[in-house]
């Protein structure tokens, strides 16, 4: 089997998709300092990244349609020289001095709609430039790479934030999708032509391919509960660790865990033979409930930092495995769509978590909403393993195609 990067389309795919990922794993850090700084408001910070999370979500399964029905990469092209002009428009606005947080607010909406747009090109792309047989590899290259740049990330957000200023890393991001639209540009990528109907018509299609697959879509529900707890503790963790000793280091140290956790665990899943991926890897989705166990429980900090490099080790081994039996499952012309709701389905609670956590520690105090979300995680996750579909989920994919062809007739 060819190895993904001799691949020259794949290679350059690789590249691009490296360099952007660095470049938004900059910008968290600076736009929390920048918009703390320029406002002192934890609510403006909340507005900000709500224009960013509204539309992309609202605008996924569209953007799946699109993906499918047209050169998914030029829509990747397209979008990021959207998200390279809107990202450059916000660190003009920071490196300028006065920065104006109605700009700032409208720039970011931009990049989540292109983000929309953009997410579900993402299974096209790399089963565009691989085939079939390589999709476990390149899915595992492309988080490994991924879990890398959280890794770098950070630390060159601090080296630009206490140098030059927040704004240079939201130019360093524009910077970085440039350079992906120029490798896009020159790639060529095999497509899977569909036949033309009504929008409608590809949104239900989309949407009966995951309701059909019953491994699919109660895994969705686990997965966005995950991914709900998860914005819980991100809300409260901070807080919380920062009343006790060692306070911000403390959480910097959960946080680097987490990063090295998600690498480890990517380069774990290239190597894996496994013969019930998608019940494996939901069971071990489960570990999240650890950290959030040891967050309220007031454990000693190195359970804490040890708990949560292990649940993002289990993240970081689900999603390659989890995107390779997708890819290999679903229909080549219909995959974008259905990629789309995976994105929607799996996010959709995040804004929800970060909404309610705080009320929650407000009424019962931080530790209620952390032991609930973390039994919530583990019977959700564990509770897949009851269903047939997970259980009988197979590794190979010529299988996983045919079982995904006669549950669609």
């Amino acid at each position: 089997m060819t190895h993904p990067l001799r691949l020259p389309a794949f290679r350059l795919l690789f590249t691009g998709r490296t360099l952007s990922a660095l470049g938004d794993a900059v910008v968290p850090a600076a736009l929390a300092i920048a918009i703390s700084r320029a406002t002192g408001s934890a609510g403006a910070l909340a507005l900000v990244l709500g224009c960013a999370m509204v539309p992309r979500l609202l605008l996924l399964p569209l953007g799946g349609v699109l993906a499918d029905r047209m050169d998914a990469r030029r829509i990747a092209l397209t979008t990021d020289l959207v998200r390279c002009a809107a990202q450059l428009l916000v660190g003009l606005e920071l490196v300028s001095g006065t920065p104006r947080l109605a700009h700032i607010a409208i720039a970011e909406a931009i990049g989540g709609t292109a983000s929309a747009f953009a997410m579900p090109t993402t299974a096209t792309l790399i089963r565009g430039t691989v085939g079939a047989e390589g999709l476990l590899r390149a899915n595992a290259l492309s988080a490994s790479a991924t879990s890398a740049t959280r890794l770098a990330g950070p630390a060159v957000a601090g080296a630009l934030i206490f140098t030059a200023g927040p704004g240079w890393a939201f130019v360093l991001d524009a910077a970085s999708f440039a350079v992906s639209a120029a490798l896009l540009a020159v790639i060529r990528v095999r497509r899977e032509p569909i036949p033309k109907r009504s929008m409608r018509a590809d949104l239900v299609q989309g949407w009966s391919e995951v309701r059909s697959r019953d491994w699919y879509w109660t895994s969705l529900v686990a997965h966005g509960i995950w991914n709900g707890t998860a914005a819980v503790l991100a809300t409260l963790g901070p807080l919380v660790v920062h009343r006790r000793s060692g306070g911000d280091g403390l959480w910097v140290a959960v946080l680097e865990a987490g990063s090295v956790g998600l690498l480890l665990g990517s380069l774990l899943a290239s190597r894996a033979r496994l013969r019930r991926p998608i019940l494996t890897g939901n069971i071990g989705l489960a570990s999240y409930a650890l950290p959030l166990a040891m967050l309220a429980a007031d454990a000693p900090g190195w359970l804490l930092v040890a708990s949560y490099g292990l649940a993002l080790a289990a993240l970081g081994f689900l999603t390659p495995v989890w995107e390779t039996y997708v890819y290999a499952s679903v229909p080549p012309g219909v995959l974008a769509r259905v990629t789309s709701y995976d994105w929607l389905l799996s996010l959709a609670a995040m804004p929800v978590g970060y909404a309610v956590a705080p009320l929650a520690a407000d009424s019962f105090g931080a530790a209620a909403p952390l032991y609930v979300c973390s039994a919530l995680v583990a019977a959700a996750c564990l509770g897949t393993a009851a269903v047939p579909g997970v259980r009988a989920a197979r590794a190979d994919p010529g299988e996983a195609r045919e079982r995904g062809r006669a549950a669609a007739l």
